[in-house]
């Protein structure tokens, strides 16, 4: 019986057996399950039709019904493990779309998707099938998202970061395998080679020589087809995709090699060079291997950060201990450590004592004590007491959770120097093939001789390495990024170290960035009608330091106040806070709120003013001193000896902020500026072409952090600052935005170190072969060589020294 292909997997199958019906032309079509025949009319019904044209000739998987697990996808757990919810309250989760093999399938599912209500956003990564789904959850669940993907003959499965280094070890061994059948093959087959080159000299009979020959074909028949079977998989797709890249140009020079040979050896005319063969596959894929061992790096990296961490903490309820996994964890729980144990979930310690090794995430050594009141944050380990604390955060949005997701995207995104030299390759490797044929054609005409030409042909299309422009700004970036998150620097994109190795000017927030951001009175006056509850109510309803400095110091002086109910409060921006009690008017704030009102102020003095008044009546006047950051002055002298230019943004008043910049070494000092105002600086600075990098902490630094070029938050600020920021200091040190442009300039100079490298490398390696001077083995040799030096090269940026002398 004939075997016909079922019109929408491509599958054949004995026709006595398909599903036969017409098509919209009366004729015959063919499905060899129900599945396919329900996806072909889904599609045919949603006008995407044109699909069949996309897929050409690729098979699929028969669309399965898989309905029967479809309920898990809707468990709260399921939610709470997989599913996170934006600022605009959408749910968002990444899955992997299992049986995607070609662009064509990533573009189905992408417009399936997108077709579908509720879906807000839908893209997927083709390189390693990842989808991102954002989705309004009122319309649709996510268990009809996993529906909708299989039945047009697709699986989806949420993407677990814990799976990463499972898939990585995967693909290792994969390679490792078929690094062994190479290596296997190219032992022997050199013994044989020299076999040969002996007899070549020496005088060896034709029958002997023919028997090394097919001893040769056996050996490197699988060596080309099972352990070079990555480059023609990727020369595969590649050509599917109008491509050409390093995979066509290696398994073009190889099976070009092993044709010839082939025929060279049944018509006993001309020289066998299977030994090239082999030693191409094998060279280029140790290479291809580095590859691979990188991006296992970028997993370990990972692994470094998340360590061994617990499935289920402890829960305290009602005085009764129970065993929680960690996502059904909700904010408010209170949690048990006990000494060894990792937090792995943020919050504040409400009884015990002890110390916590962070080390994991600022790269500090020392132990930080912490006591009731304190914060703590997952991925630190409780050292030596038992502790309870208040989950502030769940398990999704715990701190370790958001720098694992950093790092991914900073890993995986490239900056524009890696697309450019990825553009190249392109051009590059299709360039190539185009001397090669011209290198044949041109030795052919000169020299008439088939075999020679052939043979320098090949060591042009093999010599030739993009895949060390390839890997020349990746490999590079991956360092830098692992380098910066041990050091309690978090990068949120490669292109970011770009960006800031460019960088000539650094502006910096004065409170909580120079300064520790906790102020303290220094000196009060206190005048007749205070009263210290109408003053505590008031600053306690504010986060600013200032306000709590203040508060403070009112219930170390005054250890009986109350605080009492307060109406209409009103912050005003960078000034202070307005309220009533009981109809009369509380303010409290600085000189230019006093002056709103008409309050007259006569106070000369270099520290903050934080003054209170009722009913328009100054009743108290507080003096606050901020206290250095430690290191602030020697880092600010290490980043000026780098030729980067440091200003002062801030809104405090000039007396105060000139005071601290005189203290630090700051020679340009913008204050009294409002929000909106130390954007439009920043946005001044770069009109006059200036890369700007701003540091910052408070949500009044945000406006600003957005318009610079590179916006770094300190890990403790505002939420809204570290969200729009594109670098976190997780350790808050000031000597770690010295280590950020110490680290983004060596890589940034590593990526042009590789570069210039490969394209040294290339015009000369590639004239040398056009010219007849290098044969295969050399060729493959050299090119797996220069990979291996851009690869030294990148990991020579582990040698920076940060010993700040």
């Amino acid at each position: 019986m004939a075997k016909v292909a079922c019109t929408h997997c491509n599958l054949e199958f004995d026709k006595s057996v398909m599903i036969i019906e017409k098509d919209r032309e009366d004729e015959e079509i063919f499905f060899c399950c129900k599945g396919c025949q329900g996806v072909y009319h889904l599609l045919q019904s949603e006008g995407l039709d044109s699909f069949y044209d996309k897929l050409g000739d690729t098979t699929l998987q028969p669309a399965v019904d898989y309905h029967d697990d479809l309920h898990k996808f809707d468990l709260e757990g399921f939610y709470n493990k997989y599913v996170k919810t934006t600022k605009d309250g959408f749910c968002e989760i990444n899955l992997i779309i299992e049986g995607i093999h070609c662009s064509a399938c990533v573009w189905l599912n992408e417009k399936v998707l997108h077709k579908t209500d509720g879906i807000v956003e839908a893209s997927i990564n083709y390189s390693n099938n990842k989808a991102k789904v954002v989705w309004d959850n009122d319309v649709i669940t996510l268990s009809k998202i996993i529906e909708t993907i299989r039945s047009i003959g697709y699986n989806a499965y949420p993407y677990d970061a814990s799976l990463q280094e499972e898939r990585a070890n995967k693909t290792k061994k994969d390679y490792y395998s078929r690094i062994l059948m190479g290596v296997f093959g190219t032992m022997n087959i050199m013994w044989i080679a020299i076999a040969q080159y002996a007899g070549y000299f020496t005088g060896m009979e034709r029958r002997f020589k023919d028997i090394l020959n097919v001893a040769e074909f056996l050996l490197a028949t699988p060596v080309l087809f099972y352990s070079g079977w990555i480059f023609f998989r990727g020369a595969y797709y590649g050509f599917k995709n109008r491509v050409i890249n390093m995979d066509t140009l290696v398994s073009a020079g190889a099976l070009s090699a092993y044709i010839y040979s082939i025929y060279a050896m049944i018509t006993q005319t001309g020289e066998v060079y299977f030994d090239s063969v082999v030693m191409i596959i094998t060279f280029v894929l140790v290479g291809k291997y580095l590859e691979v061992l990188s991006k296992k790096h970028a997993v370990d990296t990972l692994d470094s950060i998340m360590g061994s961490m617990p499935t289920e903490v402890t829960i305290i309820t009602e005085n009764e201990k129970s065993l929680v996994s960690i996502e059904n964890v909700q904010v408010g729980d209170i949690i048990e450590l006990k000494a060894g144990e990792k937090v792995v979930i943020d919050g504040v310690v409400t009884s015990g004592d002890g110390s916590f090794d962070e080390s994991s995430l600022s790269g500090e050594s020392i132990p930080i004590y912490k006591q009731e009141g304190d914060e703590i944050r997952s991925g630190s380990i409780c050292l030596d007491a038992v502790i309870r604390y208040r989950a502030t955060h769940d398990a999704n949005n715990s701190l370790l959770s958001s720098i694992v997701s950093l790092l991914e995207d900073a890993i995986t995104k490239k900056p524009s120097i890696e697309k450019l030299a990825d553009k190249v390759s392109g051009y590059f490797s299709f360039v190539i093939f185009s001397l090669a044929i011209l290198t044949f054609i041109g030795w052919y005409l000169y020299s008439g001789e088939f075999e020679h030409s052939l043979i320098v042909a090949i060591s042009v299309i093999v010599i030739a390495c993009p895949c060390a422009l390839g890997l020349a700004t990746p490999m590079a970036t991956l360092v830098g990024i692992s380098i910066s998150a041990k050091r309690g620097l978090l990068f949120k994109e490669a292109s970011f170290l770009e960006t800031m190795a460019k960088s000539n000017l650094l502006a910096l927030d004065k409170t909580g960035t120079i300064t520790e951001g906790k102020p303290s009175v220094i000196n009060a006056s206190i005048k007749d009608g205070f009263e210290p509850s109408l003053l505590l109510s008031l600053v306690e309803t504010s986060n600013h330091p200032v306000s709590k400095g203040v508060a403070k110091y009112i219930k170390e002086s005054y250890t009986d106040t109350q605080k009492v109910p307060l109406e209409d409060m009103k912050t005003i921006e960078a000034k202070g806070i307005e309220a009533s009690y009981k109809s009369r008017k509380l303010l409290g704030g600085n000189v230019d709120l006093m002056r709103k009102y008409d309050i007259e102020i006569d106070i000369s003095t270099q520290y903050t003013i934080f003054i209170f008044a009722i009913d328009n009546q100054v009743v108290a006047t507080f003096e606050l001193k901020d206290t250095l950051r430690e290191d602030i002055k020697e880092s600010i002298s290490l980043i000026k000896d780098m030729g980067i230019e440091v200003v002062m943004l801030t809104g405090d008043h000039q007396k105060s902020a000139d005071s601290v910049a005189d203290e630090v070494g700051i020679d340009k000092v913008y204050a009294k500026l409002l929000p909106d105002e130390k954007a439009k600086l920043i946005e001044d600075f770069q009109k006059d072409g200036k890369i700007t990098v701003m540091v910052g902490d408070g949500i009044n630094d945000a406006i600003a952090l957005a318009k610079s070029n590179i916006a770094i938050a300190m890990g403790n600020g505002a939420d809204v600052a570290i969200d729009i920021s594109d670098v976190v200091l997780l350790n808050e040190k000031p000597m770690s935005i010295y280590e950020a442009y110490k680290i983004s300039r060596r890589t940034f100079r590593a990526v042009k170190e590789n570069l210039g490298l490969s394209l040294l490398y290339n015009s000369v390696a590639i004239p040398l072969a056009i010219s007849g001077f290098v044969n295969p083995l050399v060729a493959a040799l050299s090119m797996s060589l220069s990979s291996l030096v851009v690869v030294g090269n990148s990991m020579r940026i582990k040698l920076l020294k940060f010993d700040n002398k």
